[in-house]
């Protein structure tokens, strides 16, 4: 009964002894430093498409001053024309990814066209609800086109994993970081460098003085949604190699990256890239340190504790 008493004990001080020699500890210095760099891209990599997909809400937001729900759906459309552009039309990778983010812009602008622009009501509540209602028909027309099957879609790039600083990454989440910051340089250049961009910031920043000097509202809007659209189907075109694709696989994804745009101050575009990566470190900490089934939980929890402490957001106004 003596030896079992100290057998705890005994195995705690064969630890203690051994993660104590020069050696040893170095060994445990590395592995720690690795886990934490491989956690580190992990959530880099989620927080790129998270920022991709509070772009599009900060983008339509800016201009109609509502939420567009239907953000969630360009994301799937995004994987489902990625998919039908692969095995339907035979086309190689690349010009797939262009063709998918395309037909989900001009998608985005026959929804607001059709679906938003012949509402008699411009009130904002009204509005969002009629986002939610298209949202749902969306999704029905997916699930009748491509079905209710779990599909995969291929890496842009074969899967052999490339190693920095000691971890190692995935091509594919390569694409994912690399092309995000393309993205985002491409928007900042449409908003600064563009007459249709200087246009969309001045609706957003004065609807009213926009409409006397005679900006149209309905270019914007259209053009707004086009934006929401490309941002979204570039994230599901991402996203979906490295997950799998079904009809509802942008409702989650979605609902993350609307948590990522209030995180970081609804409607600010630095915000929304710094709450999605945020967000995405947080997830990816959580999962690695403390459990993976905690990992979807994360990104509602610090949606509340920023609406309480802080409603605006990180870098709201």
């Amino acid at each position: 009964m003596r030896w079992h008493r100290q057998g705890p004990i005994l195995e705690i001080r064969l630890l203690l002894d051994y993660v104590a020699s020069p050696s040893h500890f170095k060994q445990l210095e590395t592995i720690l430093y690795t886990d934490l760099l491989q956690f580190i891209f992990s959530g880099l990599t989620g927080g790129a498409i998270y920022a991709l997909i509070a772009l599009g809400f900060c983008v339509v937001s800016n201009t109609m001053g509502i939420v567009n729900f239907i953000q969630v759906d360009f994301v799937t459309l995004g994987g489902m024309f990625m998919f039908s552009a692969l095995f339907a039309l035979g086309l190689p990778t690349i010009p797939s990814l262009g063709l998918a983010v395309i037909l989900v812009a001009l998608t985005a602008m026959v929804i607001e066209r059709v679906g938003l622009r012949p509402a008699r009501s411009d009130n904002h509540l009204v509005l969002i609800f009629l986002t939610v209602g298209l949202s749902i028909i969306v999704r029905g027309v997916i699930k009748i086109v491509w079905g209710t099957n779990r599909m995969a879609l291929p890496p842009l790039t074969p899967d052999v994993p490339v190693q920095i600083l000691g971890a190692s990454v995935l091509p594919q989440a390569l694409w994912i970081l690399g092309l995000t910051v393309v993205a985002i340089a491409i928007l900042t250049w449409f908003f600064h460098r563009t007459s249709l961009g200087l246009s969309m910031r001045a609706v957003a920043s004065n609807p009213t003085a926009a409409a006397v000097v005679g900006i149209g509202t309905g270019r914007i809007r259209l053009t707004s949604y086009a934006i929401a659209g490309a941002l979204g189907g570039l994230a599901g075109v991402l996203v979906t190699p490295i997950t799998t694709l079904n009809y509802d696989v942008g409702v989650l994804l979605g609902l993350k990256g609307f948590a990522a745009a209030i995180l970081g101050g609804f409607g600010s575009f630095p915000g929304a890239i710094l709450g999605g990566l945020g967000l995405g470190l947080l997830e990816s900490l959580s999962a690695g340190y403390l459990s993976s089934a905690y990992k979807d939980v994360v990104a509602f929890v610090v949606l509340l504790l920023v609406l309480f402490v802080r409603p605006k957001g990180l870098l709201g106004k």
